[in-house]
């Protein structure tokens, strides 16, 4: 077959391709092509990518040549443009002021993904700086790349920042990609784009050659249609780095997640109903998810109340010292090419740029953290250690604790909202995520149905070092609930069927 020939035929190749796919002779190259033709026809829409990289396909020769076999063998993968990947392409965090930081070296989870046979299908669009430049920021922008839209409603925000991952996954672009998350970067872009997202441990996945913002939240996670395949790629991507001492525990720690799922994990567990983080529409979803819970063996606790006071501006303030100190020292590994070497060198460019970078929203959040004392100052170890205790051990451990639960679940986020040039992000409520964030615990989000059209998931959130229970557990959920409705790109959901029939006049 000529590639000519496989041109014709990637757009007819389906979201889902049977894997291992390798099992066919061609068919790493096949399903490249077909991401590569999806990406051509629908992307220009969504800008879910910021570039293609521009050896996918012959990645995917190599993988057909070799016959290598497994759950990711020669499956597309994006990756978020700010993990570094080996090759041409430039890791931007979304900024133009890293256009030029090209580095040569993939990070250790992408290297991970390649021994396991993926291919690097190109990087993903983000919320420029992964949302940490403004409070009035508008999450899914970038300055290299443009506004990523939500497939389900084109003026719909995809949340952030892993808004390109996540919208890609969605619009069957394809069935996997990488995001990252300090607090909600993962499981909001996925639970508003209607896929499935995991947060890990942090230090069960390696964070180095990746832009940081907080050395104590951050990790990478996969983002992806279905619960098995996030479990096939935490298990390629999981482990030890010598050069992240958080991950030191990681290979002691990492399993086969996908060999440990069960369709009948839910029987017997103990679950709590995070009363406190619900609302905002999801209401009736969430009671539907929770009857399905309950009726696939699962023991429900309600929680009514918990007292997230001492998490928000404790965390703003960690999150302010450690991205200062982890930016320059990231900047300090770029090459020459890079100008801005530092924090204070960013926020020089973006002024002196500010027609592209800041036309939209401003930089307040990058001065601030200009203005902190670095890692030994006491105020940052007192706010990380207050941040921390109240949402780990005084938070999701004492809830477990004291009704003897295996896990936690509510709804993940709101429906999207609407894209606001004007205002920036308008959303109307927030879920329990921050406290498996500023935690470092895991996090799992599955699709939970539609308000009105627009996704929702349902999170589940367990203790540190329960990344294969929380997989187990929202597996046996999504093959309880079945299939749902997938994204039909309309310009607004005003104008899907059943909302414009709604909104004519009365007869």
């Amino acid at each position: 077959m000529t590639n000519g020939r496989l041109v014709a035929l990637g757009l007819m190749v389906t979201a889902s391709v049977a894997a291992p796919l390798a099992a066919q002779q061609g068919a790493a190259e096949y399903a490249t092509v077909g991401a590569i033709n999806r990406a051509r026809a629908i992307d220009g829409q969504l800008r879910s990518i910021i570039a293609i990289d521009p050896s996918a396909i012959s990645q995917a020769r190599s993988i057909d040549a070799r016959w290598m076999s497994g759950p990711l063998a020669g499956r597309p993968i994006l990756i978020k443009d700010n993990i570094e990947t080996a090759g041409p392409l430039p890791t931007t965090a979304g900024s133009l002021a890293l256009k030029d930081n090209v580095t040569g070296r993939d990070a250790p989870l992408v290297a991970r993904l390649r021994g396991a046979g993926a291919v690097i299908l190109g990087k993903a669009n983000l919320s420029e700086w992964a949302n940490i430049r403004s409070n009035n920021s508008i999450s899914g922008w970038s300055a290299v790349g443009g506004q990523t839209r939500n497939p389900y409603a084109l003026d719909r925000n995809t949340c952030g920042s892993s808004a390109g991952s996540g919208a890609a996954v969605a619009a069957g672009i394809v069935d996997l990609a990488i995001g990252t998350e300090t607090d909600g970067s993962i499981t909001c872009p996925a639970s508003i784009n209607g896929i499935v997202g995991f947060k890990p441990t942090v230090g069960l996945v390696s964070r180095t050659h990746i832009v940081p913002i907080s050395a104590s939240q951050d990790t990478p996670g996969p983002m992806t249609r279905t619960v098995r395949q996030a479990a096939e790629v935490l298990t390629a991507i999981a482990g030890s780095d010598p050069a992240d001492k958080a991950t030191g525990q990681a290979n002691a720690k990492r399993e086969d997640y996908a060999a440990a799922l069960d369709a009948g994990a839910l029987r017997g567990a103990r679950i709590g109903v995070m009363r406190f983080a619900s609302g905002f529409g999801t209401d009736p979803l969430l009671e539907a998810a929770l009857r399905l819970l309950k009726a696939q063996g699962a023991t429900l606790v309600e929680i009514k109340k918990f007292d997230d006071k001492a998490i928000g501006d404790n965390e703003f303030a960690v999150l302010m010292s450690e991205f200062k100190a982890g930016l320059n020292d990231y900047l300090a590994t770029t090459p020459p090419a890079v100008r801005t070497r530092t924090l204070a060198d960013l926020i020089a460019f973006n002024k002196a740029n500010a027609g592209t970078e800041m036309a939209l929203f401003g930089q307040e959040l990058f001065e601030r953290a200009q203005k902190t004392r670095g890692l030994d100052d006491p105020a940052y170890r007192k706010a990380r250690r207050i941040s921390f205790t109240a949402a780990g051990p005084r938070g999701i451990d004492m809830m477990l604790k004291a009704n003897r639960l295996d896990a936690l679940v509510g709804p993940t986020m709101p429906a999207a909202w609407k894209i606001d040039a004007v205002h920036g992000d308008q959303i109307s409520g927030g879920g329990a995520g921050s406290l498996a964030a500023v935690a470092g615990y895991p996090h799992l989000t599955v699709p939970m149905g539609e308000v009105k059209g627009l996704p929702v998931g349902l999170s589940f959130i367990g203790p540190k070092w329960s990344d294969a229970l929380m997989l187990r557990l929202g597996y046996a959920y999504e093959q309880a609930r079945g299939p749902l409705p997938g994204p039909k790109m309309w310009r607004s959901i005003e104008e899907s069927p059943g909302i414009a029939q709604l909104l004519k006049p009365a007869r």
